[in-house]
C-alpha cells in the first residue's frame, strides 16, 4: 500500500473531525461548568470520538452490505456530504450535518454534553463516520487497520488537549485564529472530498456505460 494512502488517511480524519474548530461549542456548552466538570466532559468527548471512529472502522462496511449499498456509492454519497461540509467550513460557519441549532438548544439543558453534541455529532458526526469507512475499505490490509486505529487514538487524544486547553486555545488564537485554521482544513477536505467523488465514480461508470 502506497505511503501517501496512509498520510491521506491521518489527514482526512484530523481534518473532518476538526478538533481545534470544536473550540468555540465546547466553551459556549460547558459556560457553567467549573474546571473539574469541564475535564469529565472534554474525556468523554475524546472517548466518544475513538469508539465511534474504530467501529466505523471495523463495522461501517459490514453495515453497508448489510443494507445493500456498495462501498463505491457511498464514497460518490459521502464524498458529496464532505464537500458540503466542507463549503461550511471554508465559510467559517458551523455545519448542520453536524448539528442544528435544535440540537444545541437541547443541549444547553443538558447534565453532560460530553457524549452529545460534543462526541457526536459536533465532532465524530457524519463526515466523520464516512471518512473512517471509505478509509477502512482503502487500507483494508491488517496493517491499513491498524494504522487507522492508531489514527482514530491520535485524533481523539488531539480532541481531548484542544478541548482541555480550550481557554488557552482561544486567548492565544482568538475566534478569528480559529476561523483561519478552520477554512485550512476546509480546503483540504474538499480536495479529499473531490477525491472520494472521483475514486468512487470510476468504479462505477463502466458498470453504468455497460447498462446503457
Amino acid at each position: 500500500m502506497p505511503s501517501s494512502e496512509y498520510l491521506r488517511a491521518l489527514v482526512a480524519l484530523f481534518v473532518v473531525v476538526n478538533p481545534l474548530g470544536a473550540v468555540p461549542a465546547f466553551l459556549a456548552l460547558t459556560g457553567d461548568e467549573g474546571p473539574r466538570e469541564r475535564a469529565v466532559t472534554a474525556r468523554v468527548a475524546a472517548v466518544s470520538v475513538a469508539v465511534l471512529l474504530i467501529t466505523s472502522i471495523f463495522a461501517g462496511k459490514a453495515i453497508l452490505m448489510f443494507v445493500g449499498i456498495d462501498v463505491q456509492h457511498f464514497k460518490v454519497g459521502g464524498g458529496i456530504m464532505l464537500l458540503l461540509v466542507a463549503t461550511t467550513m471554508l465559510n467559517a460557519q458551523p455545519s448542520r450535518s453536524r448539528e442544528t441549532p435544535e440540537e444545541m438548544g437541547e443541549a444547553s439543558e443538558r447534565e453532560q454534553v460530553g457524549a452529545v453534541p460534543l462526541g457526536t455529532p459536533l465532532l465524530a458526526g457524519p463526515g466523520s463516520i464516512s471518512t473512517a469507512i471509505i478509509q477502512a475499505d482503502t487500507l483494508s490490509t491488517p496493517q491499513g487497520r491498524l494504522w487507522l486505529v492508531f489514527v482514530a487514538l491520535l485524533v481523539a487524544l488531539a480532541t481531548w488537549v484542544s478541548l482541555r486547553g480550550a481557554d488557552g486555545i482561544r486567548r492565544v488564537l482568538g475566534r478569528t485564529g480559529i476561523n483561519i485554521a478552520t477554512r485550512l482544513e476546509g480546503l483540504l477536505l474538499a480536495a479529499l472530498a473531490v477525491r472520494f467523488i472521483i475514486d468512487g465514480l470510476t468504479v462505477l461508470m463502466p458498470g453504468l456505460m455497460g447498462r446503457s
